[in-house]
């Protein structure tokens, strides 16, 4: 029999974090991270890491893991992730699975097996150059003609993505799609989801405008300007927030502009997300501006969730 787990998931700014630390003091348990950025360690302010205050003395996992010079996978993210839950359920605790990365939560719950396939480092480059001459569009349209599933799902500007599932039709001619289809197993892990969204778009983007100004006035120029000095990997490089930091550095945009971009691309990837989640049928939706006291009353509805599963 799979192991219960609780998935909180969202999009960006929704109160995944303080919904998932409600939950854990309900029902005794421990917060296994699903953000793709928090992972690393040098970063804090731009990825949003939860403070101690705002753990409220619940233990939180896969935060501050690996170091952004080093490159990071979704296949690791399963390992250690299932690492991390193990200890925890040795320990008499229940999980929670709390993030806004889409591929990551599904991957752990629908218990994928990554297939190992070759790299193609001469193609690659190939795609690079091309990227580089004609634009990533011009990549993903490449993408678009041959998984279509797959260009759907993955923005233009994720180019090392974009490259990798060109390459792995190369190399094995499949898709990237059809692999990921048939590499999953029967699931570990029995969960309950518990989806967060806005009934009004507009309620979301002023979230996500306000935590990018308290980014700016909690000194993301200053940690950008840190990281900047550093060889950082390609996807923490990409990060939403320091890639923009780094252009106003190196005087390609204006302060201003940067800080437009940041909430602008903020925007376009929290659509991104939702439009993952709304994939998954078994997500239970709540909607925090529909409550009449967003804190307890949230918390109410998430439990009752909870605990309807089990009886």
């Amino acid at each position: 029999m799979a192991d219960d787990i609780i998935v909180v998931c969202g999009p960006t700014a929704s109160g995944k974090t303080a919904l998932a630390v409600e939950l854990a003091k309900r029902f005794d348990a421990e917060i296994v991270s699903a953000d793709s950025m928090q992972i690393y360690k040098e970063m804090n302010i731009g990825t949003a890491k939860p403070s101690e205050e705002e753990k409220c003395g619940i233990p939180h996992h896969m935060i501050d893991i690996v170091s952004v010079t080093e490159e990071y996978n979704v296949s690791r993210y399963v390992d250690d992730a299932e690492a991390c839950i193990d200890k925890i359920k040795a320990a008499g605790k229940r999980v929670i699975l709390a993030g806004g990365t889409g591929l990551y939560i599904d991957s752990l719950i629908n218990n994928v097996n990554f297939f190992d396939i070759a790299n193609d480092y001469e193609y690659r480059e190939r795609l690079c150059a091309v990227a580089g001459d004609k634009g990533v569009l011009a990549v993903h349209k490449m993408l678009e003609s041959v998984d279509k599933p797959s260009a759907d799902r993955l923005h233009p500007n994720d180019l090392k993505r974009v490259i990798r599932a060109l390459e792995v039709y190369k190399v094995c001619g499949r898709t990237m799609t059809e692999i990921q289809m048939q590499s999953v197993r029967e699931r570990k892990y029995n969960p309950v989801f518990i989806g967060l969204d806005y009934s009004e778009r507009a309620v979301l983007y002023s979230r996500i405008e306000k935590r990018v100004f308290e980014m700016i006035k909690d000194g993301l120029l200053d940690e950008a300007r840190l990281l900047s000095e550093l060889d950082l990997s390609s996807t923490a490089r990409a990060a939403i927030g320091y890639r923009e930091m780094f252009d106003f550095l190196n005087n390609k945009l204006t302060f201003e502009s940067a800080v437009e971009e940041i909430c602008k691309k903020t925007r376009n990837y929290a659509k991104r997300q939702l439009t993952w989640f709304r994939k998954n049928k078994e997500i239970n939706w709540l909607f925090p501006d529909l409550c009449s006291d967003n804190a307890s009353e949230l918390v109410d509805m998430a439990a009752e969730i909870v605990n309807f599963r089990e009886d």
